[in-house]
């Protein structure tokens, strides 16, 4: 019923505006006119046609923007409206004075254009910003908080908002780190980072196509796992040539930061001031430090430089040298560290069986 509603609203009006429209024709155009009623019907009837038109895609809309409504959560939604709201309040605000500016007669068009332009814009951004900053706006709601009091004061920070780098998507990892909770905040996959791994997913190049598919599949499966958190974010810079360059754009512009792999993007990021949580940095410090007496569970792999060694790998790939290790080739023994050396191409681990200090 609502449907058909909308669709006979929308000919209804078509049909008004074609036939009450011959009007506003230039008298000169009128007298050149042998039947006025038939040119109003006429324009009345493709008015109506192009209404059903408009209708029916109107009616197409409203049942997309319904079903999307009801599928939202119920935070995204009030934070939205408060959004909107807000952006239509300051667009209000910002066109008040146009409408009092002395503008001639065959101009008077430009304040209802520019009150909806403005309007429309003022509530766009109002949601978008919303979207960014959701948590914040419904803070605005219950300002008496114990939460709000404290960030009043300074004693907690309000969490960024971090910005996927493709990099990072492809690598992997920011699945498992999700899935534990210590990453929090909103997570922002930019519209063109989503481009890069299309165009990477489509190339030529074998190794490319398998590392973009990996990625474009990491992202549906975090995209599912947390759809609250994740979200796919519209904004561009058409000025800007390089995707990088967009991502530490766009984590100025909403004080977010970037979560990436790639060394050269963390080094740029930081010299223009922006945070950078780099995952290969977080793997780093969360590696193991073995002192000297430690016991480690081992696997011998090969054998050394020198005859009577073995070596093994940790889990994180650390080379561990066996003394006396040469024999276990192929056998997991429970070695004791030694000593430990850092060189330029990673660290280096020294041990010996734990079975040599027995004896």
């Amino acid at each position: 019923m609502l449907d058909a509603i909308i669709i006979l609203t929308f000919i209804i009006a078509g049909a008004g505006i074609g036939f009450y429209g011959v009007d506003l024709l230039p008298t000169e155009a009128l007298e050149q006119v042998n039947s006025l009623e038939g040119l109003s019907s006429v324009t009345g009837a493709f008015g109506a046609l192009l209404g059903f038109v408009i209708g029916l895609v109107a009616q197409t809309s409203y049942r997309r923007i319904e079903r999307q409504v009801r599928e939202m959560p119920v935070d995204m939604l009030l934070s939205r409206s408060v959004g909107l709201v807000l952006g239509l309040l300051v667009a209000n605000l910002m066109l008040a004075p146009i409408f009092l500016l002395p503008i001639p007669r065959e101009f008077a068009f430009i304040k209802p254009l520019a009150a909806v332009l403005g309007s429309v814009m003022f509530a766009f951004s109002g949601v978008s910003l919303a979207d960014t900053h959701g948590r914040t706006l419904l803070r605005l709601i219950n300002p008496n908080s114990v939460e709000t009091m404290l960030m009043a004061e300074g004693t907690l920070k309000p969490v960024t908002t971090k910005i996927l780098d493709t990099s990072c998507i492809i690598d992997g990892r920011i699945e498992d780190l999700l899935s534990t909770g210590f990453l929090e905040g909103q997570i922002l996959v930019p519209q063109f980072v989503l481009q890069e791994l299309q165009r990477i997913a489509d190339a030529s190049n074998d190794q490319k196509r398998v590392r973009g598919r990996r990625g474009l599949d990491i992202l549906n499966r975090i995209q599912e796992a947390f759809p609250e958190r994740i979200m796919i974010h519209p904004a561009d810079y058409e000025d800007v040539a390089t995707v990088d360059a967009k991502l530490v754009r766009l984590a100025q512009d909403i004080n977010g930061s970037l979560l990436t792999t790639d060394y050269n993007l963390n080094k740029v990021a930081s010299l223009q001031k922006v945070i950078v949580l780099n995952i290969n940095d977080l793997a780093q410090a969360m590696r193991p430090a073995y002192l000297p007496g430690d016991s480690i569970d081992l696997k011998i792999v090969k054998q050394g430089k020198e005859p009577a060694q073995g070596v093994g790998y940790l889990d994180d790939g650390t080379m561990v040298v066996v003394e006396e290790g040469g024999s276990y080739i192929g056998d997991e023994v429970c070695v004791v560290v030694t000593g430990a050396l850092q060189t330029s191409a990673g660290r280096m681990i020294f041990a010996r069986p734990e079975a040599s200090f027995v004896t």
